[in-house]
């Protein structure tokens, strides 16, 4: 009896270890097996209360090396992630998405698997935290079109619905910050007490050194009308009111992206972008440094090595120990604050003088800056009497910002003295290696530099010259004697355009070089400087078609086509091919090729009330010629500056990048670079920088610093 008790019970154990192990074969086939890293990676699976969860970021972050690091990456539709190519340091690792909160930070070792559990939100509230910023500025309200073009309304009669919107996104108020994320959407304690949101505005809008502009644009230009749509908007955000969309995890191309920051600059300080290689040939410069630009801020240039970690700084001279501070009247910011800060009190933050706004890598590995190297009077070969060939043409009186040289080789830095206003930089692709500039509205004229002869004579005045933008439309083919804008037109004159490139553009195709024109509909202009500029520069516009409007920053692709980023929410291109109409001449005035123009929406939500848009207020874009991201040659990109990244235009599709940690990243320029060609994915990137205004407004608040940014795409989210 003992026997056959235990025969049952040894043939009963055998069948529970059978449906046992059954059991654990097929939960072990419904759960992801644990991924293959190396010994520099961190990988594993996330999973939640339903099971894997697939798109979500992982970060993984570090303050031992010599500046805080982070890299973030995507999940699989396993919830399978590999963060890979870590630097040696210990690492805090969590998750993050929309219909979560951030999982507690674990320490994570390389080369060892971390299995990670993700924490749903609590509720909608806690959830949409982590909304972009785009969803929670989509809730500003927007006056309709029956407020606008009244004589006795809020709002100046002459003030268009799409002018408004231009100057509440990317040529207005998102052009130097972002809004909508949680420092915007609410009200800082530091900056009092009031008895309304209308009077918090009133005070908020006065703040630091860039207070003047806040005020010209929400009390001058459109007479204070906006206070009460901002102050409504705080109000519902304080009351608890939810953005009605809500943004979807990354998909497809988007969980192969790999996101790697480093902080570098000052806290107290902005950057406007970064460089890392020449535009034209992005070898140059390969696993080198790249440089910021910190426009108004400072004179002090922070530098990268992406390879050690380390950050160095170069503070850029000016020419001239009489050069006074670029800032005040003329400039985007004044010498002192025009209210207290409530971060910063009555602190002065900005003191530049070289005022950098952006740089340019040449082939020979040296940043041309567009900086200040003296004082604002202009020597006198740049003024009327002059025999030079620009300035008997337009001769100048003054100017703010010229161009200089940093070689980072020997960090020798030199002065290139110009009579013209320069702003965006950009290299031709001629024999003289020409150098063109923007003046972003100041001076009147487009400039260039013959950078080959600069190199042979070191004389700058020989080197450069300058030229009005001068429309043929008269029609004889040439340039001749011209009206003003202002005047009105003569059929035997050409006419001045009265506005001067923003961005610059070299066409790599037939020598023109293009630039937008920021307005309402605003432009896009094509310049031939022709056999002998100045004399024989002629210029061609196009006005930006209806329901596009307000360009801003823009690029072109290798066959000629313009790309630009839009105040209507869209990137829009222009390819002149496409014209059939004449393109100079009386009626080539800028609404003559309208079928040039094609428009593609930014992704995110809109404004309500004013029909199909996107609330996307995107500051610049840029083409990647060399795909050097790995979406193919010629993609578009735009910074997205309320969708905290970037954007990417392929094949008519919309891939988002972004930045998911910090909260708030904001673009204002980026830069691609082939570290190796032969290496994949992994020697291919784009480096971008945040370039806030307000660096303390991301999340983490006061003493955040600004970042360098290098995205990478993989071939899948599992690559290392």
């Amino acid at each position: 009896m003992t026997t056959r008790s235990s025969l049952y019970l040894g043939v009963a154990a055998i069948a529970v270890a059978v449906a046992l192990a059954g059991s654990a074969i097929e939960l072990a086939a419904q759960q992801p097996r644990a991924v293959a890293i190396d010994e520099d990676d961190i990988g594993g699976v996330v999973t939640g209360a339903n099971g894997p969860e697939a798109g979500v970021w992982v970060i993984a972050e570090t303050t031992d090396l010599p500046t805080r690091y982070a890299k973030m990456v995507v999940t699989d539709d396993q919830g399978r992630y590999v963060v890979p190519d870590l630097p040696k340091a210990k690492y805090k690792v969590w998750v993050r998405n929309y219909g979560l909160v951030d999982s507690p930070k674990v320490d994570g070792e390389m080369g060892r698997q971390l299995d990670l559990r993700a924490v749903p939100a609590p509720n909608e509230a806690e959830a949409a935290r982590y909304y972009p910023a785009i969803y929670w500025y989509a809730m500003l309200k927007i006056p309709g079109a029956s407020e606008f073009g009244k004589k006795d309304g809020e709002i100046p009669d002459k003030v268009k619905q799409t002018d408004w919107l231009n100057l509440m996104k990317n040529n207005g108020c998102v052009g130097c910050h972002q809004l909508g994320q949680l420092s915007t959407r609410t009200l800082p304690p530091g900056l009092g007490e009031f008895s309304n949101h209308a009077e918090a505005w009133m005070r908020r809008i006065q703040a630091g050194q860039s207070g003047a502009l806040m005020v010209n644009i929400m009390a001058g230009q459109l007479a204070g009308a906006p206070i009460k749509y901002f102050a409504d908007w705080t109000e519902r955000v304080a009351k608890g009111e939810l953005p009605k969309n809500k943004p979807a995890r990354p998909q497809g191309l988007e969980r192969n992206v790999v996101v790697t920051t480093w902080d570098w600059g000052d806290p107290k300080k902005y950057l406007h972008d970064l460089i890392a290689s020449d535009r034209r040939y992005p070898t140059v410069n390969a696993y080198g440094p790249v440089f910021g630009s910190p426009e108004y801020s400072t004179d002090v240039i922070p530098i990268l090595d992406p390879k050690t970690h380390t950050v160095t700084n170069f503070k850029a001279p000016v020419r001239d120990a009489d050069t006074p501070e670029g800032l005040g009247p003329g400039h985007a910011a004044m010498d002192k604050p025009l209210g207290p800060s409530p971060y910063w009190g009555e602190e002065k933050l900005y003191d530049t003088k070289v005022n950098n706004h952006n740089s340019m890598f040449d082939k020979q590995g040296r940043v041309w800056m567009a900086a200040a190297v003296r004082g604002p009077k202009n020597p006198d070969f740049c003024k009327k009497g002059s025999d030079h060939p620009s300035a008997k043409l337009s001769p100048l009186e003054q100017t703010h910002r010229a161009v200089s040289i940093l070689d980072p080789k020997t960090m020798k830095y030199t002065f290139v003295d110009t009579c013209f206003q320069t702003h965006h930089l950009q290299f031709g692709y001629d024999a003289n290696e020409t150098l063109w500039t923007s003046s972003g509205g100041g001076g009147g004229v487009v400039g260039w530099i013959n950078t080959k002869l600069f190199d042979q004579t070191g004389d700058a005045a020989k080197s450069q010259g300058w030229t009005a933008l001068v429309l043929d439309t008269n029609g004889n083919g040439k340039r001749d004697d011209y009206v003003e804008p202002n005047q009105p037109a003569d059929p035997a004159k050409d006419k001045r355009i009265a506005q001067v490139f923003y961005a610059v553009m070299p066409s790599p195709v037939d020598g023109s070089v293009w630039g937008t024109l920021r307005a309402n509909p605003g432009s896009i202009v094509r310049l031939d400087p022709g056999s002998n500029p100045p004399e024989t520069a002629l210029a061609e516009i196009y006005n930006v078609p209806l329901p596009g409007f307000g360009p801003r920053g823009g690029d072109i692709d290798s066959q000629g086509v313009v790309w630009v980023s839009l105040a209507s929410g869209h990137i829009g291109s222009f390819d002149r091919r496409k014209c059939k109409g004449p393109l100079n001449g009386p009626k080539a005035t800028g609404d003559h090729c309208p079928e040039g123009w094609s428009l593609y929406q930014y992704p995110g939500p809109g404004f309500e009330g004013i029909g199909e848009n996107s609330a996307e207020s995107s500051y610049y874009s840029w083409v990647d010629q060399h795909d050097t991201f790995g979406l193919g040659k010629d993609v578009p990109m735009s910074t997205a500056n309320l969708m905290d990244g970037l954007v990417a235009l392929k094949d008519g599709k919309m891939i988002s990048l972004r930045v998911p940690y910090p909260l708030g990243f904001y673009a204002k320029g980026f830069d691609g670079r082939i570290d190796d060609p032969n290496a994949g994915w992994k020697g291919r990137g784009l480096w971008t920088s945040s370039g806030d205004r307000t660096p303390w407004l991301i999340e983490g608040g006061k003493g955040m610093k600004p970042m360098a940014v290098h995205f990478q795409l993989r071939p899948d989210p599992l690559a290392k």
